[in-house]
């Protein structure tokens, strides 16, 4: 269906697939059920799906056939990645040698970053070729740990939502893939179980916040503009304000609030 999408509407850059390769350990919203191990079969039938839109999957890398399902994803074209997983540092580094440069919203389902135990985040911080995702909503990740990332890998972070479908909507009840979720004061979590549900953020609400956290402006667009579309291998057109560029920009108040959008040189 992405794939369909991603060919009439230039706005739709492709999937990326969260799932179904994760640890069960650190699944969070994910539906338990429906978590395999990585085989060589299931990895190819989807990125065949996609027709060369898939952008990027986010897989655990410890799980039996990770590291040669990390080769076969780059091998695709897809950007493989990092996240839900209980690797530990030297796993996670195996994984970025095997061709991962992604590590999915940063500490977020995986191991934590310990003095003697840096687990993904302290091999990924030290990889120069990783880049690092973070939910900047004032939920995922505490003040101090946003300006930690930026500190910690300059350049290297991009600022993402991991919205469902509450973003931009009231609290209530919605669904998560097969999943009740429960929005209260604009958080989503798990019906009945209470783990976080992705979120209700929006780039514009990311930017504010990261600034909030003591990100510098500068550091902070970079990583919802430039940062992100070169991780998924389109940073020769996107994400920059340049000549040979789309034509895609966003207009902000002096307090950061939108006031005008245009999407390839078209206001919306």
């Amino acid at each position: 269906m992405v794939a369909d999408v991603a060919g009439t509407d230039s706005d739709v850059l492709g999937s990326h697939l969260e799932g179904p390769f994760l640890d069960p350990g650190h699944r969070g919203a994910h539906d338990a059920a429906l978590l395999r191990a990585p085989a060589a079969d299931d990895v190819q039938r989807l990125l065949d799906a996609g027709r060369g839109t898939v952008r990027q999957v986010t897989l655990a890398p410890e799980l039996p056939g990770g590291m040669a399902a990390v080769g076969r994803i780059v091998a695709a074209g897809a950007v493989a990645a990092i996240g839900h997983t209980g690797a530990d540092a030297a796993t996670a580094r195996a994984a970025f040698d095997a061709g991962a440069t992604i590590l999915t919203h940063a500490f977020n389902a995986m191991e934590p970053l310990g003095h003697r135990s840096p687990g993904p985040v302290g091999a990924a911080t030290s990889d120069p070729r990783v880049t690092l995702e973070a939910i900047a909503d004032g939920v995922h990740l505490a003040p101090e740990v946003v300006r930690l990332l930026f500190g910690a890998a300059p350049d290297r972070v991009a600022l993402i939502t991991d919205a469902m479908a509450a973003a931009g909507a009231r609290d209530g009840r919605y669904r998560l893939g097969g999943l009740d979720v429960d929005v209260v004061d604009g958080t989503a979590r798990v019906a009945g179980e209470g783990a976080i549900a992705g979120s209700t953020l929006t780039q514009d609400r990311a930017l504010r916040s990261a600034v909030a956290c003591g990100v510098g402006l500068a550091e902070a667009v970079h990583a919802l503009t430039a940062a992100p579309a070169r991780a998924i291998g389109r940073g020769h057109d996107l994400g920059r304000l340049e000549a040979g560029f789309l034509a895609d920009a966003v207009l902000l108040t002096a307090d950061l609030r939108v006031r005008q959008v245009w999407s390839a040189g078209v206001s919306l």
